[in-house]
């Protein structure tokens, strides 16, 4: 199966009507400048030349609100690109957008210009989450312009944040509850990164905004990958992508490099644990078959659980077996 990709292209905070509590959208997308449309034939041409398959990519407008940006602007930037989109060229573009900024008239616009997939800044299905992150829309808004998305038969994303002002752990599970509801195609989870100049910096450096511990958060994140994962909903991304900009100007929050491949790790903790359990395994050694792409997440971030079993007692050996259809099968104790 060839893997999807994107084409991106950041057009940074320019159609934003709300400066979100917690936004930085220059130092996120580590752009300055909104693209013109020339900038953005001159990508595609670029990109079409050097992709292999072309037909599983789409050029992707992320960074701000694309369809809060003026009208004339937008077209411009969609008709630069469309003509990108078809029969030897790329599969269709994917725009990433405001629930409030949704509808039919636009939708008709996106369509027309081979728009394929929108993806919807949620972050929170709690009115009281939304408000005091400045947010400007309401959980309502986000199931109003998901039905409408699905009815216009686009593929629609969802993107979550995680450990926002005023939010739990319990209340972001609640979210992705919602979510799951709403049957999106693919979800983002973001846990949230606190940046210099914010407004939730400024919360944060009065000790108004308390953060949970990390360690919380990445089995929160865990379990919202099983979540979606169980639903059939496809998780393209898991924590803020890795950057210089960020890392410059993050005050605090939950950034890792590698932060998916640590929920990943905690996902497979619980499965061999309870492989453990159910085998009344509580030392020894054991031997463990995975799918050869699951290897490394059953040994976890840096071989994070097979020290964290060894410290208990249990040295597991970890084999490849491609035929399985269990993520996790107990081959031989010893």
């Amino acid at each position: 199966m060839t893997k999807h990709n994107n084409i991106s292209i950041f057009v940074p905070h320019i159609g934003c009507p709300h400066k979100c509590a917690f936004c930085d959208q220059h130092t996120i997308s580590g752009a300055q400048k909104a693209p013109t449309a020339d900038e953005v034939k001159t990508v595609c041409e670029g990109a079409l030349k050097q992709i292999t398959h072309p037909e599983n990519t789409e050029i992707a407008f992320f960074g701000g609100s694309f369809t809060a940006i003026p009208r004339g602007y937008m077209i411009q930037l969609l008709q630069a690109a469309s003509e990108f989109v078809g029969s030897g060229k790329f599969c269709g573009i994917r725009v990433s957008t405001r629930p409030d900024y949704i509808d039919e008239e636009v939708l008709q616009i996106l369509k027309k210009f081979g728009v394929t997939a929108i993806e919807l800044g949620a972050q929170s299905m709690n009115d009281e989450v939304l408000f005091a992150n400045e947010r400007g829309h309401t959980a309502e808004d986000v199931v109003n312009a998901s039905y409408l998305i699905k009815q216009s038969g686009f593929e629609l994303g969802l993107q979550m944040m995680t450990g926002l002002y005023k939010s739990t752990l319990q209340s972001d599970m609640a979210t992705a509850q919602k979510i799951v509801q709403l049957a999106p195609d693919t979800v983002r989870i973001y846990p949230t990164v606190v940046l210099k100049g914010t407004h939730l910096a400024q919360l944060f450096l009065q000790g108004d905004y308390v953060l949970s511990p990390f360690e919380d958060m990445v089995k929160l994140c865990a379990e919202l990958l099983l979540l979606f994962e169980e639903n059939g909903i496809r998780v393209i991304k898991c924590g803020l992508h890795s950057s210089e900009f960020v890392e410059r100007d993050m005050v605090a929050g939950y950034y890792h490099q590698a932060f998916r491949e640590l929920c990943e790790s905690e996902v497979y903790k619980q499965k061999i644990e309870k492989i453990l359990l159910e085998n009344d395994i509580n030392g020894g050694e054991v031997v463990l078959s995975v799918r050869q792409e699951n290897m490394s997440k059953a040994a976890g971030h840096k071989k994070s659980n097979t020290e964290y079993f060894a410290k208990k007692g249990i040295y597991i050996k970890i084999v490849c077996d491609n035929e399985q259809t269990e993520e996790v099968k107990l081959l031989e104790r010893r």
